[in-house]
């Protein structure tokens, strides 16, 4: 990509709490003329920080051309552009395809990173999802419904490691999405949670185990706006026993010598 100055900013806006949002990303709302946002999912409060004066739109309603339009319209006429997506834009976004059309008009941009929903809801959940001799891997994933999905990523296959996972874009086939997690080899008894709508105001969280947080879920009236957290480290008891070496005072690294007493 060029360095030339970016006209169009790609911003993730956090997973819901304004308060989230990156001090760049408040800068940089703050400081465009025209600002498209994921109205769907995005938090409406975070367009206050939009300049008096400033063009502000909503994109759930939008297709990929309108919005490319919009953005080369705007960048014609002078005009710097802020595209607000939720949690991160890296995660399930669609910018791949909004950055290639810009590529394409020679429109230079920056993607500016957010908090994804699956750290507000370790956050919520009170959970370290890389808990020390328990889980040291975190798989972000999704079951296929009306985006395929890999074959070589099917859920069941994801599942042989049963290592921590979360699960995007699912909650509405929860059932389904149990179903191969145990058959992928899950115990049934594995912790399981589903967050809705992770660090907003009406968050809720339904906790249980693989056994029952399909009925649980569903009794909660949760069907969409949630994310699927499934491992270990979910269990609340997690947190008497783990421990890193990084705080371990037999243990010696770079900042401090083996065997050296608290000051």
């Amino acid at each position: 990509m060029s360095k030339r100055e970016p006209q169009v900013f790609f911003i993730g806006a956090g997973p819901g709490d304004p308060e989230l949002l990156t001090l760049k990303g408040k800068r940089l709302i703050q400081s465009s003329d025209v600002i498209i946002y994921a109205d769907s999912l995005v938090n409406q409060s975070i367009c206050s920080f939009a300049k008096e004066g400033a063009e502000v739109f909503g994109s759930a309603s939008m297709t990929l051309e309108e919005i490319a339009g919009l953005i080369r319209r705007s960048v014609a006429a002078g005009k710097r552009v802020a595209r607000i997506h939720t949690g991160d834009p890296s995660l399930y976004s669609a910018i791949l395809e909004q950055m290639a059309l810009l590529d394409q008009e020679g429109i230079c941009y920056e993607v500016v990173p957010g908090v994804t929903a699956v750290f507000a809801a370790a956050a919520s959940l009170e959970t370290e999802l890389t808990a020390p001799e328990m889980s040291q891997t975190v798989i972000i994933s999704r079951l296929a419904g009306r985006t395929p999905v890999p074959e070589r990523e099917d859920l069941r296959s994801l599942a042989s490691h049963h290592c921590t996972m979360a699960l995007y874009l699912t909650t509405g086939m929860i059932e389904r999405a149990v179903s191969e997690l145990i058959a992928g080899g899950y115990p049934q008894h594995t912790p399981a949670a589903v967050v809705y709508r992770a660090s907003w105001e009406d968050e809720k969280i339904v906790r249980g185990t693989l056994e029952d947080i399909a009925a649980k879920t569903l009794q909660a009236g949760v069907k969409q706006q949630a994310l699927i957290l499934v491992g270990r480290v979910l269990d609340p008891l997690v947190k008497s026993g783990a421990r890193s070496k990084l705080y371990d005072g037999a243990f010696s690294h770079q900042f401090r010598p083996a065997g050296e007493k608290d000051a």
